[in-house]
């Protein structure tokens, strides 16, 4: 009994002293640029907000909380995380012995492939260990792996969140924008109706030639011809955002119109491109890495030998029908076992796993270098788009009165019909395209936060953050 304690005691102290083999994980420094090239300033500013709030359209707001909640891709990640903490104990449980118990009876003249002349009995039952001491660091550098990999989903899931976020808000600035140009559309179609009725009038009496009614008959089409295509435009972009909000296609109720959607007021400058490495697909990528790297040295250990130990203490007895006549019964064994040749298959094992880590690496750095292009992309987006849109307003203002202009004139005589027919085609297009660079804007700055991974997801990430702040401001002051 005491021997078995002590080989236990051993087996423990063997286990967490022993060595780990394999390279111990080195974050990856950041390596590009210092700023950004669009940006207007060289101050700090902290983009950890929840930035949708910022639009104050409390049907936003509302639909980012529902889909945060219900969205199918959101509850997969959520599954896949407690997937993983669940893979972390099971790993982890492998660094420990196992224990089992066993009973056996037997009775009769036979057995061993012989014939006995007395009949035989015997009955045993005890609980039994095994326990493969990991010397060389496996399992030790599985459970790194494992805990890794749980890290990676969790960032994964807040990848998937933020995503979501964004293509929530994308879409229904989209969503309003259809209104927008369906609204556009059938006022149009109303005031050429109204203008056909009139020409109508016109050429029944001989006042206008035949072409001028042909021509408002074309205008109506037109215009009447959008309808259906912004209604249809409408239908598809609900039933986008129904799936993101986890529900099947129906009506969404929308908040307030385009026009007038406040845009962010402050864009954040004087960004240190550094913010990317909190991003979360940027800090997935990196879990990735480390859970990757943590197997090099679990291949590795499989290279050298394994000490086992298998112990068991019960009770036994030879004869099954007087179990008195029994006594206590221990064994204790200890193997040693490792491989010998195997044509360079461990060999090989290590080899893909320094590929496999060296993949990750590149992954990383991919990953990071996508970031770095996404926050460029939106920062000069939104510099150019908000130009676009002071030019976009002063042609829709002059088209729409270009063509009342028009009218007035065609209606005393002092143009022609061409004339009227070039600014409502101008009119038309001009509301058109005000309303989606006004939405172009709007999705930009959703880019842009996108892309700065910023966004607090629930008042305890707020105060969290907050508290570490403030605990690294008064560490800080202390020095």
């Amino acid at each position: 009994m005491k021997k078995i304690i002590t080989i236990f005691i051993l087996g423990i102290i063997v286990s967490f002293s022993g060595c780990k083999l394999g390279p111990d994980f080195v974050q990856p420094e950041y390596q590009g640029p210092d700023t950004f090239r669009f940006d207007s300033t060289t101050t700090d500013t902290i983009v950890n907000l929840r930035w949708w709030e910022l639009f104050k359209d409390p049907v936003l707001d509302t639909l980012i909380v529902k889909a945060l909640e219900n969205n199918k891709d959101v509850l997969v990640a959520a599954a896949r995380i407690e997937a993983a903490r669940a893979n972390v104990g099971y790993t982890k449980a492998d660094q420990w012995p196992t224990f089992g118990f066993s009973a056996n009876a037997a009775g009769g003249n036979f057995g061993g492939g012989q014939l006995f002349d007395n009949n035989t009995s015997n009955f045993s039952a005890y609980p039994e260990m095994y326990w493969e001491i990991g010397f060389w660091g496996k399992y030790r550098r599985l459970n790194e792996s494992a805990r890794a990999d749980l890290l990676a989903s969790e960032y994964g899931l807040r990848t998937i969140q933020m995503s979501l976020i964004s293509s929530v808000a994308a879409t229904y600035f989209t969503l309003l924008d259809n209104q927008a140009k369906l609204d556009i559309s059938r006022r149009t179609l109303d005031s050429r109706d109204s203008g056909l009725t009139i020409i109508q009038y016109r050429y029944n009496y001989g006042i206008i030639p035949e072409i001028d009614l042909n021509q408002a008959q074309i205008q109506k089409a037109i215009s009447q011809a959008a309808v259906p295509v912004y209604e249809r435009a409408i239908a598809y972009t609900e039933s986008s955002l129904s799936i993101l909000l986890g529900r099947y296609p129906e009506e969404i109720i929308s908040g307030m119109p385009l026009i007038e959607q406040e845009e962010p007021p402050i864009i954040p400058e004087g960004l240190t491109s550094d913010l990317l490495l909190r991003r979360p697909d940027v800090q997935e990528a990196q879990a990735r890495y480390e859970a990757q790297n943590a197997l090099i040295g679990a291949a590795q250990a499989m290279r050298w030998p394994s000490l086992n130990i298998t112990g068991l203490l019960g009770y036994a007895s030879n004869d099954l029908l007087a179990l008195n006549t029994g006594g206590l019964a221990w064994a204790v064994a200890g193997s040693l076992t490792g491989p010998l040749f195997q044509f360079g298959k461990n060999k090989r094992r290590v080899e893909i796993e320094r590929a496999n880590t060296e993949a990750a690496l590149r992954n990383y750095e991919n990953v990071a270098i996508r970031a770095f292009k996404e926050v460029e992309d939106a920062l000069i987006a939104i510099q150019t788009l908000k130009k676009e849109l002071t030019a976009q307003k002063l042609r829709n203002n002059a088209a729409i009165n270009a063509e009342f202009l028009s009218k007035e004139r065609y209606d005393k005589g002092q143009t022609s019909y061409l004339e009227v027919l070039e600014s409502q085609r101008q009119s038309f297009d001009a509301q058109l395209q005000y309303s989606q660079t006004r939405r172009d804007l709007l999705n930009a700055h959703v880019s842009l936060y996108k892309a700065l991974g910023g966004g607090w997801l629930s008042p305890e990430e707020e105060q969290a953050y907050i508290q570490a702040q403030q605990a690294a401001d008064s560490t800080n002051r202390q020095k």
